[in-house]
């Protein structure tokens, strides 16, 4: 996010996240699993019939989440910084990998501030079950990275 967008963290500003991430979990191709919100970014599980899907769809999670930032902000212009950055997961421990990365991601940013670790679920952060995110379609999203060993966190 750019320097002058609000921490995203905050009840105000992840009830616009939600609504936009609900509105745009199943659209033009590709399917949002997962996210977590963090202060100044946002991670995203997401499954995509090809790369121009993937592109569509997430562009239009973007526009959704800035016009509704920006009206909370009551500002125009730019909230994004910078433009995504991907990484196609191929294997189950890779997908398990990601998932828990993305959905612990609250936890390692705390103890890297030198914060407590949560101690419950991250309330910023959705997965299987939620209704702001789809249900997967993919045999690695539904059943395979579930029987994968992860790689120890460092």
């Amino acid at each position: 996010m750019r320097d002058e967008v609000w921490n995203l963290r905050t009840q105000r500003c992840y009830r616009i996240l939600e609504k936009a991430l609900f509105a745009g979990s199943d659209r033009l191709g590709m399917r949002l699993t997962h996210y977590s919100v963090q202060g100044n970014h946002l991670h995203l599980v997401v499954e995509a019939q090809d790369g121009q899907a993937l592109s569509r769809g997430v562009q239009g999670l973007c526009v959704r989440m800035a016009r509704g930032l920006n009206s909370l902000m009551k500002r125009q212009g730019k909230v994004f910084a910078d433009r995504i950055h991907s990484h196609e997961l191929r294997t189950p421990r890779e997908v398990r990998n990601a998932v828990a990365y993305v959905l612990g991601n609250a936890r390692v940013h705390a103890l890297r501030q030198g914060r407590p670790a949560p101690a419950s679920a991250d309330p910023y952060a959705a997965g299987p079950g939620d209704p702001s995110v789809a249900l997967p379609r993919t045999w690695l999203l539904r059943v395979g990275w579930q029987n994968a060993r992860s790689v120890a966190p460092a």
